[in-house]
C-alpha cells in the first residue's frame, strides 16, 4: 500500500519594497536557535506597523574576509623550546671550549646560528593575551587570522599584530538633530550597546568601525524618528514617546546596517527625545493648550453627566413634573451650579 504524497505547504515570505526579506536580517546572527522575529506587521497595534524602514543594500563582502583562528601556540611551549635551544648552544660551546674554542668548524657555526635564531624566534613571539581583546594578524597586507587566547601566548614575530577590543561596550551619542513626521525639529540622545563580533571585517572592511557606528546611529535615528510625530495633539495616535517601540526599531535597523562590518548591536535606546530650542517654547505652549482643552472637556463631560442624572432621577421618581420650558430652566440652573462649584468652567452667561 503506497502512502499518499505529502502536500507542499506554501511559505509566504514578507519582503520590503527593495526586495530584502525581513528574515534575512537574522539569518547570519549567531546562536543555537532562531531569534524571535519582532518585525512590526501591518494591521497590528505596534507604533511602527507598516512604517518600518528596510536596511539598505550593501556591496558583497570579500568571502575571505571572515574571522578565523590565527596561527598561535601556548606560551609555555615557546619558552621551553627557546630554553632548550639556548641550552643546546651552551652545551655545544662547553664541549669545544677546552680544545678549540676560537676555531669552530663550519657545521658548528651553523648549528649555533640555527639554535640562536630559534631562541630569538621563540622568545620574540611571546606576548600576553588579555581577556576581552584579540590579536588581528596580517602578513604583507593579507589577513592571516585572529587570536583570542588569553594568558601567555606565542605568535610568529614575522606577522603584524594589532590588538582589538571585543568586550561588550556602550556609547552615548551627543544630541542628534532629527525631525518627526510633522517636521518638528528634535534633539535625541541614543545609548548604544555593541561589541565587535568579527575582528577581520571590523578592521579591514571599514577605515574606522567606531566612526562607522556613529554615522549609522545618526542615520538610523533620523530615519526612525521621521516616521511618527513626537506628540499626538489630536487623538490617541502612536507617538515617539513610546521609547520601547522606538528602541526596538533602532536596534533592528542598526543591527542590520552594522552586521556587514563585523559589529553586533545589542541595544539602541533613546535616552532623551526633546524639541529643539528654536521650537521648544512654541511646542510647550501647544502642549499646555491641548492639556487645558482636554481638562475642560473632561470637566464639561462630568457636569453634563451629573445634570442628566439629577434631572432623570427627579422626573422618574415623580418628585417634580416639568414641561419643556421648566426642564430647560432646571438644566441651566443645575449646570451653572455644578460649574460654579467646581470652578473649572465659566458660567454660561459669563463673557
Amino acid at each position: 500500500m503506497t502512502e499518499p504524497p505529502s502536500r507542499a505547504v506554501p511559505v509566504r515570505v514578507r519582503r520590503h519594497a527593495d526586495g530584502i526579506a525581513m528574515d534575512d536580517l537574522f539569518r547570519s546572527a549567531p546562536g543555537a536557535g532562531r531569534p524571535r522575529d519582532d518585525t512590526p506587521r501591518a494591521g497590528t497595534d505596534h507604533p511602527f506597523a507598516g512604517a518600518s524602514t528596510p536596511p539598505r543594500r550593501h556591496p558583497p563582502a570579500d568571502a575571505e574576509l571572515v574571522e578565523r583562528p590565527g596561527p598561535a601556540a601556548p606560551g609555555w611551549l615557546a619558552v621551553l623550546t627557546g630554553a632548550a635551544a639556548l641550552g643546546s648552544a651552551a652545551a655545544l660551546l662547553w664541549q669545544v671550549r677546552p680544545v678549540r674554542a676560537a676555531h669552530l668548524l663550519p657545521w658548528e657555526w651553523a648549528a649555533l646560528a640555527c639554535l640562536g635564531a630559534l631562541a630569538v624566534v621563540c622568545f620574540g613571539g611571546l606576548t600576553r593575551g588579555r581577556t576581552g581583546s584579540a590579536w588581528v594578524l596580517s602578513l604583507f597586507g593579507r589577513y592571516r587570522g585572529s587570536v583570542r587566547r588569553t594568558g601567555l601566548v606565542w605568535i610568529s614575530p614575522f606577522v603584524l599584530r594589532r590588538r582589538m577590543d571585543v568586550r561588550l561596550r556602550h556609547w552615548r551619542s551627543e544630541p542628534i538633530a532629527a525631525v518627526d513626521a510633522e517636521g518638528s525639529a528634535l534633539r535625541v540622545v541614543v545609548l548604544v550597546v555593541w561589541s565587535v563580533r568579527d575582528t577581520a571585517r571590523a578592521l579591514y572592511a571599514v577605515d574606522d568601525h567606531l566612526g562607522y557606528l556613529r554615522e549609522q546611529v545618526e542615520a538610523a535615528t533620523a530615519r526612525v524618528l521621521s516616521q511618527l510625530p513626537a506628540d499626538a495633539f489630536q487623538g490617541g495616535a502612536p507617538t515617539l514617546r513610546n521609547a520601547e517601540a522606538v528602541g526596538d526599531a533602532l536596534t533592528r535597523l542598526l543591527s542590520a546596517e552594522c552586521r556587514p562590518v563585523g559589529v553586533a548591536v545589542f541595544s539602541a535606546q533613546p535616552t532623551r527625545i526633546e524639541y529643539a530650542p528654536e521650537v521648544a517654547a512654541a511646542m510647550h505652549r501647544r502642549q499646555l493648550a491641548v492639556l487645558d482643552a482636554r481638562h475642560r472637556e473632561s470637566v464639561l463631560t462630568g457636569v453634563i453627566d451629573a445634570v442628566d442624572d439629577t434631572v432623570t432621577r427627579l422626573t422618574s421618581r415623580g418628585l417634580v413634573e416639568l414641561d419643556d420650558f421648566e426642564r430647560q430652566a432646571l438644566v441651566k440652573d443645575l449646570t451653572v451650579a455644578f460649574c460654579t462649584r467646581r470652578g473649572d468652567l465659566p458660567r454660561p452667561n459669563e463673557e
